[in-house]
């Protein structure tokens, strides 16, 4: 605790924010890759007492809430099959399919089960060989590493009732993606700590220099994301578009060898959708051919499910950082934490969950001036 705390010291974080104030002449949009960092924001009311020039666009870095709704749709076919056991993190059993969720599949009889590792339900395979046995295996690069460990065990133990539900996607594709977009906003990046961990940060400098914007690996503590800031900031004030790594305690250039070999050997990258995004080319991991017959998918011909998303729910936008959580009409209202119409709400990561959490607001009337709406928050 002593640790973590050194790096909300309220001393240390007003001169931060003194230097980004100091710094600052120009109005600067920054995203926010990941969730965690939005969550910190929100909670810690960082957007709030940064210079009015510094808008923060909160990103589409929450796992579930950019595992796209076929995917959804699929997990609740496979769950509902009498032979099946279903694995999860507990984060997904609420994140609503077209009709339902898997704790409504759960609550009609399905065996749905919260695990806290892909490892757990591995070991109920080899306690259930009478059943075929899923895991749900989404997110980031950040757990895509054990994921790939759980298949590579299930292969080399000779264990065929596991199988893997794949939803993993990957950062630097995202990143080229909301540039080359005609709406995009963004002039500089806070890049996701947890995923350099493992990836390092040798895929970002070609993205830095094609589209000219400052990329900064940042932390999820207050005082990481003010220096992510700081130094985004500087580089665009300096008009500079480098990679930074502010969160040296755990990144490096490198990354892990080992879980990149891990991930290079199970999986194989391919196009994926990104739920309220949609299709971005080599954006995400799917089985190698060498364990394709753990992939839940072939297993059990699931490959066909198409999908339609919900005209009510906002959340695309929100993953684009096109809208803020609160302008959304439904927010707060038809869509709550007890009763979500999007992922975004459901997750503990989620843009919407933060901001319903921390910062209850209504959203903006029609006649609200521009500025007074985009400047909440």
């Amino acid at each position: 605790m002593k640790y973590l705390d050194e790096f909300s010291d309220p001393v240390l974080a007003k001169r931060l924010f003194d230097d980004i104030r100091a710094l600052t002449t120009k109005p600067w949009s920054l995203m926010e890759v990941c969730g965690g960092q939005t969550h910190s924001i929100i909670r810690h009311g960082i957007d709030q007492l940064l210079p009015d020039e510094i808008r923060l666009i909160h990103g589409p870095g929450c796992p579930v809430c950019v595992t796209p709704l076929e995917i959804i749709d699929k997990a609740l076919e496979i769950a509902s099959r009498p032979e099946v056991i279903f694995c999860s993190f507990g984060d997904m059993l609420r994140v609503p399919g077209s009709g339902r969720d898997l704790f409504q599949v759960k609550s009609e009889g399905a065996d749905v089960r919260v695990v806290y590792s892909p490892l757990d339900a591995l070991r109920i395979a080899q306690e259930n060989p009478q059943k075929e046995v899923v895991f749900f295996g989404i997110g980031f690069e950040t757990t895509a590493p054990p994921n790939a460990m759980t298949v590579y065990q299930a292969k080399k133990l000779s264990i065929p009732n596991f199988s893997l539900l794949v939803s993993h996607v990957r950062v630097p594709p995202a990143i080229d993606a909301i540039m080359n977009s005609p709406d995009c906003q963004v002039q500089a990046f806070l890049a996701a700590g947890h995923v350099c961990t493992v990836m390092g940060t040798k895929e970002y400098p070609e993205l830095a220099a094609q589209h000219e914007v400052p990329i900064v690996v940042t932390g999820f503590e207050p005082l990481d994301i003010l220096e992510g800031i700081r130094r985004a900031v500087r580089q665009l004030e300096a008009g500079e578009h480098t990679v930074e790594n502010a969160y040296p305690r755990a990144v490096n250039e490198q990354g892990s060898p080992a879980a990149q070999a891990m991930l290079a050997d199970v999986f194989e990258v391919t196009d994926r959708s990104w739920r309220g995004i949609g299709m971005i080319p080599q954006s995400g991991w799917r089985l190698s051919p060498k364990y394709r017959e753990y992939d839940a998918e072939h297993r059990f011909s699931v490959t066909g499910i198409e999908t339609e998303e919900s005209t009510v729910c906002r959340s695309g936008e929100v993953l684009q950082g096109l809208i803020k959580p609160h302008e959304c009409a439904a927010f707060g209202k038809e869509c709550t934490p007890r009763n979500p119409l999007g992922a975004t709400m459901v997750s503990s990561e989620g843009a919407c969950a933060a901001y319903y959490l921390y910062r209850r607001l209504e959203a903006p009337t029609k006649n609200a001036p521009a500025k007074e709406a985009s400047s909440v928050g």
